[in-house]
């Protein structure tokens, strides 16, 4: 863990993010094992330690300040740009007196010089966001159908496509007669 005392200016460059990264896996395992078991209070409380773990902040930070939408403010006008700002927000973080917001609400252009609302929450909201995140998704995956690939983190098309090769080629495949009869 990285501890306050050996911080300066300096320290969000000098990160292991290695490390940060594998701690947050580990937790994330953890609750993936505990749903799997059928533990709903262990699964909840590693949750907790997931979201306040320093770790977990500290990815959420970095995420959401070296994304495309690094430079969009919301409402308060404030982009974390500096790493002391980043490490800021990141200690920062508590889940105590946490009110979000309001939105930013900024038209885009659609098709034939129509327009349509578009909400931009503030920075810390998107870290508040991702930090959820990182303990809502491995409950998600877990509980969720293994053959579907839309909108899902670390799936494209090309799985599905070997989905289906898999299924209507080989020993064991699905009879495709009948799927159009």
């Amino acid at each position: 863990m990285i501890t306050e005392a050996r911080l300066d200016l300096d320290s969000w460059q000098s990160i292991n993010w290695r490390k940060v990264e594998a701690e947050v896996r580990r937790l994330q395992v953890r609750i993936v094992k505990a749903e799997k078991k059928g533990h709903g209070r262990t699964v909840r409380k590693l949750q907790n330690l997931l979201v306040r773990s320093r770790s977990a902040r500290l990815l959420a930070v970095r995420r959401i300040t070296t994304n495309r939408g690094k430079k969009t403010p919301g409402v308060d006008g404030k982009i974390l740009k500096t790493p002391r700002g980043k490490w800021d927000a990141a200690t920062n973080l508590s889940q105590k007196g946490y009110c979000p917001s309001p939105l930013r609400r900024v038209y885009i252009f659609k098709s034939k010089d129509k327009k349509r609302p578009l909400g931009i929450p503030t920075t810390i909201d998107r870290i508040h966001q991702d930090l959820h995140r990182m303990g809502l998704e491995p409950v998600v995956e877990t509980r969720s159908d293994p053959n579907s690939y839309g909108f899902r983190p670390k799936r494209s098309v090309h799985d599905a496509i070997g989905q289906c090769f898999t299924v209507l080629v080989g020993r064991n495949r699905a009879d495709v007669e009948s799927y159009f009869i």
